[in-house]
């Protein structure tokens, strides 16, 4: 039986003080509980109060999704605007200090605050999330070991982290660099089966050092909860479209993966370590720089291995009825990333005469408008 290759999509955002522009570390209670009576399960809290989490209904395609979205993202805004908040979609905050942020007071959050202590304080990050559904455990793993080679083309699309804590960090995502710091993370291992897979889950469940397989926060991993392959890697997009766009990149590339298997054919498993060494090239220079075209051994311009992906996809796109949103990434090229934004206004604020504070706060400031200017 073919995989539903269903998408959902995951986002997190920050809540923002509309006249200092820093986030609100302690925002009213109101605020989720009205976020809950409009939207009801779509919207949870996050382990810090600054954040909110929104997740869409099981979708066909990201048209289906868009509605959902914009509908998710109106909704917050509104109701943070009531309380004197503001919505700001970035995976980092440009200035916002984690040491003053507090945590959200539930037992998941309690027990993860014991556990891993200082780590965990300091994710003051959000990330987006996609799940494609492929409810054959057997396939999902297998899928799961060729389609990390596309996790840096994916980052590379979404950065929206140059910033942390008042400092520019030479990269267009910083908030890998903070996750890392997590066990579990990164680049998923090689597993034959499903079996496999399990065995490793239930020896660390079976050590006590975790419940179950919702703490292992791979940048790919079987879902938890569901019976979906869930890509975390990318980071959260400033402008609602470029989400979209990855969404359907990611649902595009497992479709197509599963198109050569029915073929007998496979994508090229290549060692994690360079896989590892494109992820830090897509957080480093994002989408301004080069990867390794691992076939031919040599670094190759991210603009090229985005019409490389796009040729390769295109039969997929237009089965799944999404070549609008999968070209947009050429849109995303030309106009740069949330990350490539932010340190122009960042840039153009100083050559004004801004000093690093007041620069930081544009940074800010175009973020919270940019959040809502795709919010008819």
């Amino acid at each position: 039986m073919d995989p539903a290759l269903t998408i959902g999509i995951e986002e997190e955002y920050l809540l923002v003080d509309p006249e200092s522009f820093d986030l609100v570390a302690d925002p009213p209670e109101d605020f989720m509980r009205e976020s809950k009576e409009a939207l009801g399960e779509r919207v949870t809290p996050e382990f810090l109060k600054c954040q909110v989490e929104i997740g869409t209904p099981v979708c066909s395609t990201p048209a289906e999704a868009r509605p959902h979205l914009i509908a998710f993202r109106r909704t917050l805004k509104r109701i943070a605007e009531h309380h004197g908040l503001r919505l700001m979609a970035a995976s980092t905050h440009p200035f916002a200090q984690w040491d003053k942020q507090h945590h959200t007071a539930a037992e998941r959050y309690e027990q993860l605050d014991s556990d891993m202590q200082g780590v965990i304080r300091r994710m003051l990050i959000c990330g987006m999330h996609v799940h494609v559904g492929i409810e054959d455990p057997e396939l999902r793993i297998d899928i799961m070991n060729q389609a990390t080679y596309f996790l840096p083309h994916l980052l590379a699309l979404s950065t929206s982290s140059p910033f942390w804590g008042g400092h520019e960090m030479g990269m267009k995502s910083c908030r890998l660099t903070i996750f890392d710091g997590m066990p579990r993370t990164g680049i998923p291992d090689y597993f034959d089966s499903w079996s496999e897979y399990e065995a490793v889950l239930n020896h660390l469940i079976d050590s006590g050092i975790l419940e179950d397989a919702s703490k292992i926060w791979w940048d790919l991993r079987p879902s938890a909860r569901f019976p979906t392959l869930e890509m975390r890697i990318t980071d959260v997009c400033t402008r609602l479209e470029d989400a979209l766009c990855i969404a359907a990149l990611y649902q595009c590339i497992m479709r197509m993966l599963v198109r050569l298997k029915k073929s007998n054919q496979r994508w090229r498993i290549y060692p994690r370590v360079l896989v590892k060494e494109n992820r830090w090239l897509a957080q480093r220079f994002g989408t301004s720089g080069s990867l390794i075209d691992l076939g031919r051994r040599e670094c190759t311009p991210y603009e090229a291995l985005v019409e490389e992906m796009l040729t390769v996809l295109k039969e997929d796109a237009e089965a799944l009825g999404c070549e609008k949103e999968v070209v947009h990434a050429r849109t995303i090229l030309d106009r740069g990333t949330s990350a490539d934004r932010q340190l122009r206004v960042f840039n153009e604020a100083h050559k004004k005469g801004a000093d690093s504070a007041e620069a930081f706060k544009e940074v800010a400031k175009f973020l919270v408008e940019e959040t809502a200017a795709d919010l008819p």
